[in-house]
């Protein structure tokens, strides 16, 4: 008889965990909302469905990759694979050709625009010396302790170095841990051409992962229970007890917070009292003609928003642009109708002739990400009770708060659990 296995939060790191064990097991999922995807899923409002976010892959992401395929979706049919590109606008402009890495970095890099010859030298000066150590860093130092230590002047920090942060790990380079962020650059810039590429969704979030991947877990017979939140759980001889119910284990993957409250560790606490969140905000601005940017991602210099995408170019929704306000400090954001304004002239500086938009939406996202800074403890896998066990971004690895980080937890507390099992009963 196969182990009874409760998994609690159907986002990316649940589906993750529970694709990875309804062959051995027999997985009931419980997931709180109307639908699966946690943070990074399509959103209904009013006419439109939008996503909750502007989540990107990068070809490096193996584990969401192999995922996706394991559950029938082509990624070549749901991402856009673009090759390495970092487009601002009147600011720089770095295309990297399909060459083999790094070449392909090095031609970008020294055919970019808006950089002078000073700054592309000491720029590949520091990723040459992170790859020569490995992507290694000596001590634990922030990004901005880093950069000042290897010449990365103020407008390299402007234009390259303050929008990856921002993308790669939803934190300020003040307080970014540059350990995290060279981990991050090994898999992408440090690997394979391939690995850099950009993966931008074609489809909405929803479609990308999560519904597929609930459409095939009750193919092979899994459970999946929305709309049932999850508040009674605790161990009895021999298994766990979920509302109720009993099963041989349980493997809680909702955001930490609600995580701490179901487990009710004293170190489980601890960990989550330590995290500091930070918000990612997404402005939807509809228009009655396509926006045509210039690229379907592109950068902002120095404007209320740090990136825009066009979401006509790139999921074929008719006249819809996103831009995102990564990790902003509270004093940084206007009211409401001033952040459209701000975002809607940060826009018309990529297509000046834009006419006002016929719709605007607001998505914040206030606890979005954990800041991924130096001090940063992650919660182990493995609960301190016996048959429980936690998945998320927050958990095991040394990822930052990105997707690829979320069902890399899930896969590796789903194999730690069936390693456990198969340990107590042979």
């Amino acid at each position: 008889m196969k182990p009874r296995i409760a998994i609690i939060g159907a986002g990316w790191a649940g589906l993750a965990a529970a694709v990875e064990l309804v062959a051995a097991a027999d997985v009931t999922v419980f997931e709180a909302g109307r639908a699966a995807g946690g943070r990074a899923r399509r959103v209904r409002d009013g006419q439109y469905e939008l996503d909750n976010g502007q989540h990107i892959l990068l070809g490096a992401y193996r584990e969401c990759l192999r995922l996706m395929h394991k559950v029938g979706v082509d990624p070549a049919q749901v991402l856009h694979r673009l090759p390495l590109s970092w487009v601002q606008t009147d600011g720089l402009a770095m295309r990297c050709p399909r060459l083999p890495a790094p070449l392909h970095l090095l031609v970008g890099l020294f055919a970019a625009k808006g950089l002078s010859g000073e700054d592309k030298r000491a720029l590949a000066g520091a990723l040459a010396g992170l790859r020569l150590r490995r992507w290694r860093v000596r001590g634990n130092p922030t990004v901005a302790e880093w950069l000042a230590a290897h010449g990365q002047n103020e407008a390299l920090q402007a234009s390259f170095w303050r929008p990856l942060v921002l993308s790669a790990l939803n934190t300020p380079l003040e307080i970014a841990s540059m350990c995290t962020l060279a981990l991050v650059l090994r898999d992408s810039l440090g690997a394979t051409r391939a690995a850099s590429d950009l993966l931008l969704p074609a489809r909405n979030l929803s479609e990308v992962f999560p519904d597929p991947a609930c459409a095939w877990l009750r193919e092979q017979g899994a459970a999946l229970r929305f709309g049932r939140r999850v508040t009674a759980l605790g161990t009895v001889d021999g298994g766990v007890r979920v509302e109720g119910e009993t099963f041989d284990a349980a493997l809680v993957a909702c955001a930490p917070y609600h995580a701490a409250q179901l487990l009710a560790e004293e170190n489980c606490n601890r960990i989550v009292k330590a995290l500091q969140f930070l918000p990612i905000y997404t402005v939807y601005l509809c228009f009655d003609r396509s926006p045509r940017l210039p690229e379907p991602m592109l950068g902002v210099k120095d404007g209320m928003a740090h990136w825009l995408f066009d979401r006509e170019a790139l999921c074929g929704e008719a006249g819809m642009l996103a831009a995102v306000i990564s990790a902003p400090l509270p004093e940084q954001l206007p009211a409401e109708a001033a952040l459209i304004a701000g975002v809607l002239a940060d826009v018309r500086r990529a297509v000046p002739d834009l006419p006002d938009p016929v719709w605007t939406r607001v998505l914040a996202e206030r606890r979005a990400t954990f800041a991924s800074t130096p001090d940063l403890v992650r919660a182990p896998l493995r609960a301190d009770a016996p048959g429980l066990y936690l998945a998320g971004d927050w958990v095991g690895g040394d990822y930052p708060a990105t997707l690829e980080g979320a069902v890399r937890s899930g896969t590796a507390a789903a194999r730690s659990l069936l390693q456990d099992l198969q340990t107590k009963n042979p």
